[in-house]
Formats: structure tokens, C-alpha cells, sequence
């Protein structure tokens, strides 16, 4: 992965304790359903940086395996970005040290193709990048003019001081951001084949077993390769087929419909009950994630 770019120090953000990161907002989230289906998309944007998508194909944390355990880790990524989004100070230290509790399990071994630990901030950075850029999208896709601005690019740093993401680190300008970004991206020459092959099993949703899987596999690809940018397209050469497309652009109908009539109340609830029920599990003594 390539550096950050060296930013001027007067035009850096200002150095924060952890409890200064923990009080920061996440950008205003209100496209929650389209969220939710860009998903996958977006874990294959991290998980072709290699040290990421190693970190995870690699990872000793089997409860953590969403090939194994796919209903347990769906809730607890969900659960990470709902407290990124909605949480509270407390709600995110407690959460941060949580994932942190798995992530110090994860790291290279002297078999590795590569060296990595998810305890990395640049690491973590990069996670929080794709998931900037995903918000991005969306809004563009199904949002309105104005809500893509510098603020909201400020507050995107959230999703990576939520982990262990020092907020310095996020790049000062959106413009900083793109340089970033290209950057890292075109730095990304090829993905890792055993990558790949994790990635299409994520797309085709073999976690779900041999026959409930595959029955909609047709629709996860069109949407995961709808949403998925074009870089990254080109770099797994996966494509759409035409079918796919419409029914993407179809979808996309649907969803501004959607995102303008749907009460808002109703598409944060399920986000909502995911911080309840983290804040149930840290008072009954459960596991967090």
C-alpha cells in the first residue's frame, strides 16, 4: 500500500485524544437499504489490497469466518457500521475494543505470501477509505445534491477511529482523498488468487450452502458487480452481463423511490436494534462480536 500524502502541517487535522475521536459524527446516513446491498461490493474493495484480504482469508478467528460463520459476522460488521454511524462515545470505545480483541489474533505468519497485521492503522485506514467511498457513491447514486461536502468527508474519518485509526491520519481534504485513493488503487497491480477465489465465493454466496446459494446467485452478482467501481472490475475481470446491468439499473429505480418515501425511522430501525442489542450483550456480560 502506498503512504498517505504528505499533507502541510498547517493543513493536517489537529491531533485528538481518543475520547475527542469517540464524540466525532459519522456523515449523515440516510440510505440505509442501499447500504446494505452495496455491501459486498465494498468488502471486495478492501479485500483486494492484499495484507487486508490475506488478514481475513488467513485470519486463526474462525468464529469470525463469514464462509463459516455467515449469520454471526454479517451481524457483527453491520454492527461495527452502526455504531460507526449512529453510536455514541461510549458506544464505539466499547465496540473498538472488542474488534480489537480479535484483530490482535490476526496478523502474518512465516508461511504468509505477504506481511500484515490488523492492528495496522494503515490498514485500517484503507478499510475506512472504502467505506468512505461507498457512502460517496451511494449518496450519488441515490442521495441529494449538497450532502456530499467537505464536512462529510470530515466526519468519514469515523469509520476508522472507531478502530484503532489515528484521526490524523485521514487525509485533510477531499482532494487529498482522491490522490489517495488513486494511489493506493493503481498500487493494487493484481488481486491474490486465493483473494480472488475467497471473493467469488462472497459474490456467489456459497456460505449459504450448495442449493440456497446458488438460487441467488444471479441477483448477487448484478448488484455486487453493479455497485462495484470499474477499477476493480477490470482488476478480477469480472463483468455484468447485459441482463444484469438492467436489472441493476432497475434496482437503482426502485431504491430512489425507495430512499424518498421510506420514513426514515424505518430504514435506521434495523441499524438501531443493532446497538441495542451490542448495549444488551456489554450489560449482560456477552460477547460483543
Amino acid at each position: 500500500m502506498t503512504a498517505t500524502t504528505h499533507v502541510p502541517a498547517d493543513q493536517r487535522p489537529a491531533r485528538m485524544s481518543r475520547e475527542e475521536m469517540d464524540a466525532l459524527k459519522s456523515p449523515d446516513v440516510n440510505l440505509y437499504i442501499a447500504a446494505l446491498l452495496a455491501g459486498p461490493a465494498n468488502v471486495i474493495m478492501q479485500m483486494a489490497n492484499t495484507p487486508v484480504g490475506r488478514g481475513v482469508v488467513e485470519s486463526r478467528v474462525e468464529s469470525g469466518s463469514l464462509l463459516k460463520h455467515p449469520v454471526k459476522r454479517t451481524r457483527t460488521t453491520l454492527t461495527y457500521l452502526a455504531v460507526a454511524a449512529l453510536g455514541t462515545a461510549s458506544d464505539r470505545k466499547m465496540y473498538r475494543e472488542a474488534v480489537n480483541s480479535a484483530h490482535r489474533q490476526v496478523h502474518s505468519n512465516n508461511e504468509s505470501p505477504v506481511k500484515y497485521n490488523a492492528m495496522d492503522p494503515k490498514l485500517q485506514m484503507w478499510v475506512a477509505a472504502c467505506l468512505y467511498r461507498g457512502w460517496e457513491d451511494i449518496t450519488r447514486l441515490y442521495g441529494r445534491p449538497g450532502e456530499v461536502n467537505e464536512q462529510a468527508y470530515r466526519q468519514g474519518a469515523v469509520m476508522g477511529t472507531t478502530l484503532q485509526m489515528p484521526y490524523e491520519m485521514w487525509p485533510a481534504t477531499r482532494e487529498d482523498f482522491q490522490r489517495y485513493w488513486d494511489e493506493t488503487v493503481e498500487s493494487i497491480t493484481e488481486v491474490d488468487p486465493g483473494i480472488r477465489e475467497y471473493l467469488a465465493k462472497l459474490m456467489r454466496l456459497r456460505f449459504l450452502g450448495p442449493y440456497s446459494g446458488r438460487a441467488f446467485t444471479w441477483i448477487s452478482e448484478a448488484l455486487t458487480l453493479g455497485y462495484l467501481p470499474e477499477e476493480f472490475r477490470d482488476k478480477l475481470e469480472w463483468y455484468p452481463s447485459p441482463n444484469q446491468e438492467r436489472f441493476f439499473d432497475a434496482n437503482n429505480v426502485v431504491l430512489r423511490i425507495a430512499s424518498r418515501v421510506t420514513p426514515q425511522a424505518i430504514q435506521v430501525l434495523p441499524f438501531k436494534l443493532l446497538i441495542a442489542d451490542v448495549r444488551w450483550r456489554n450489560r449482560t456480560g456477552r460477547p460483543l462480536i
